[in-house]
């Protein structure tokens, strides 16, 4: 975890005018971003539009920016969602080639107990390969 420290963006996902990812314009923001001096980018967070993504799309837009960072900065996947199976599934199924840790937002429309809460980070925790960064929003 000490490759995370200064600062850190949270990305945008681009999309083209007919709503599919825009490749060339993600890698130049990543670019554009290491260029600028960032430490660490985290890809498809609360900020990157994951909600409106695929599965299969979320894999290929963490694969662009894995390769397109290629160990430039640390970085980290978004990885989160209201459903604990859901998301240890997609967190234990998810290639680490390339990521330093992931991001994990508490889920936000249930709003579990604070033990509900610990549930959910440990049952992540016990499957994830990567350090869990928690990402949790009081209401």
């Amino acid at each position: 975890m000490n490759r995370f420290h200064g600062t850190g963006v949270a990305m945008v996902t681009p999309f083209q005018a007919d709503g599919e990812v825009d490749y060339p314009a993600l890698g130049k923001l990543i670019d554009h971003l290491i260029d600028g001096g960032v430490e660490y980018l985290v890809s498809l967070g609360t900020t990157g539009e994951s909600a409106t993504l695929s599965k299969d799309e979320k894999q290929k837009v963490w694969e662009f920016t894995a390769k397109t960072v290629n160990k430039r900065v640390a970085l980290v996947a978004g990885i989160g969602g209201n459903n604990t199976r859901e998301t240890v599934a997609e967190i234990a199924a998810f290639n680490v080639d390339g990521y330093d840790a992931i991001l994990s937002a508490s889920p936000h429309y249930n709003k579990p107990t604070q033990e509900g809460i610990y549930q959910h980070y440990k049952a992540i925790a016990e499957a994830a390969k990567l350090p869990i960064i928690l990402y949790n929003v009081p209401s």
